[in-house]
């Protein structure tokens, strides 16, 4: 059914709850992953735990830190036997979400696979919600797995 299933991860326990469902899923339809990674040089920039300037020594380490989330994830997809593609993208503007729904398109996915955290109320609003614009924007069906 789906043949193509793009997962985008930034290491945290909610995206890779995401990545396992997707690992599943892959494993009984015979799909192959797309490992996403975006690093987002805006979203550090404006981050409220953010109180340093993004020098390109930290834009290094940043892209270092997504490379080492891609390496988990890959071995992860590949030990449970499942065909699997990554790709670090590198941001200067716009929002992950968008970025995402971007490389779903150029790929080809049939499906998006995102971990998300549920905030709702002022949580949401403060943070925002890559994963409900995802799934507002997305030509192709999405799956939240909502994190622990």
């Amino acid at each position: 059914m789906y043949e193509k299933i793009l997962v985008p991860v930034d290491g945290s326990p909610t995206s890779l709850a995401g990545l396992q469902e997707a690992i599943a899923l892959a494993r009984v339809m015979g799909s192959t992953i797309k490992v996403l990674h975006v690093v987002d040089e805006i979203s550090f920039m404006t981050s409220f735990e953010s109180s340093m300037a993004l020098t390109a020594e930290v834009f290094e380490t940043l892209k270092k830190a997504g490379q080492d989330v891609l390496q988990e994830a890959e071995t992860r997809v590949r030990a449970a036997g499942v065909a699997v593609e990554t790709e670090l993208y590198e941001s200067y503007s716009g929002r992950v979400s968008d970025l995402v729904i971007a490389k779903a398109r150029e790929w080809g996915a049939q499906l998006i696979v995102l971990g998300t955290h549920g905030r709702r109320g002022v949580g949401r609003m403060l943070l925002g919600s890559d994963a409900e614009q995802v799934l507002r924007q997305s030509p192709v069906p999405v799956l939240l797995v909502r994190g622990g």
